[in-house]
């Protein structure tokens, strides 16, 4: 492209002297290059002669042609720009229902200020949806999930640690016992639950497998509803310690303590497995990542 530009600037400026200066190369350097060319082609472009080099016929020729040619690649660099500057200005994020809730504002709120001109659409699902959003047709690009396990396909970042506990209400007989519950008994006990394709839910299965549970008494589709439920005195309840902060400290539902069952996760940021990821996703994954850094500290 650099010898192109260099043969047109010949023919515009009339001369390979003036045309090197344009360039900011030496002129025995612009001669290098349309030698260069000139075997390409197979064709004499420049009359050297001791007052200067200026384009032959055929020259002239290459000349308007490599100016369209510039013309065409200028076009399609400034289109790209245009493509690229609109996506950058749009993103779309996928996550699960407790991050989104309860982590994702914060985040959003000092990405908002290192990305100012972009727009973030948001798609709250539970967490086997996100890696389906994340694994689909490249709409979005980046997901934030809970549970145990990392979804197939998937590459992956811990950038939140969360517990899960067993809350009720203030009313319930277990608000006033005096022992840890133990996990048979969690097992047994028919709860108040996220539902399935959740990754509170998933954790919680996971962390009663080889134990004999029961039922659950109410199966509902959002952290609020759950949290409702409980505390109307439906029934025990199993949430992230980030959902119900609030209604521990008002005094609205009274946490359970617990022997021997680990609720510990890790909440994890999710993209496809192959693939790098660049401008505003890997902005609000850099935020995320410090956000867990700096409580970690």
């Amino acid at each position: 492209m650099e010898s192109l530009r260099l043969l047109v600037d010949v023919g515009t400026l009339g001369s390979l002297g003036q045309a090197a200066r344009a360039a900011g190369i030496s002129q025995p350097s612009a001669s290098r290059r349309v030698a260069v060319l000139e075997r390409r082609l197979g064709l004499p472009l420049l009359e050297r002669t001791p007052r200067g080099s200026t384009l032959t016929a055929q020259g002239k020729m290459v000349a308007d042609w490599a100016a369209q040619v510039l013309a065409a690649a200028d076009q399609l660099m400034r289109g790209a720009a245009a493509v690229r500057q609109d996506r950058d200005a749009h993103m779309r994020v996928a996550a699960s229902m407790t991050v989104a809730e309860y982590l994702l504002p914060r985040w959003l709120g000092e990405f908002g200020g290192r990305e100012p001109a972009v727009q973030v659409g948001l798609a709250v699902v539970n967490s086997a949806e996100v890696a389906q959003l994340v694994l689909g047709d490249g709409e979005i690009e980046l997901g934030f999930v809970e549970g145990p396990r990392t979804p197939p396909g998937l590459a992956t970042r811990v950038v939140a640690q969360d517990r899960l506990v067993v809350v009720v209400a203030a009313g319930h007989p277990w608000a006033r016992r005096r022992t840890p519950l133990s996990g048979p008994e969690l097992a047994a006990t028919p709860l108040v639950v996220r539902e399935r394709g959740s990754g509170t839910r998933e954790m919680l299965e996971s962390a009663l497998t080889g134990l004999e549970t029961a039922p659950a008494r109410l199966e509902l589709g959002s952290n609020t509803a759950v949290k409702g439920a409980a505390q109307e005195g439906v029934g025990p309840a199993v949430l992230s310690v980030f959902a119900v902060e609030a209604e521990l400290l008002s005094g609205r539902l009274v946490e359970i303590p617990l022997e021997g069952l680990d609720l510990v996760r890790d909440l994890r940021a999710v993209w496809r497995r192959g693939r790098r990821l660049t401008g505003p996703e890997l902005t609000l994954l850099r935020v995320a990542s410090g956000s867990a850094e700096r409580r970690g500290r």
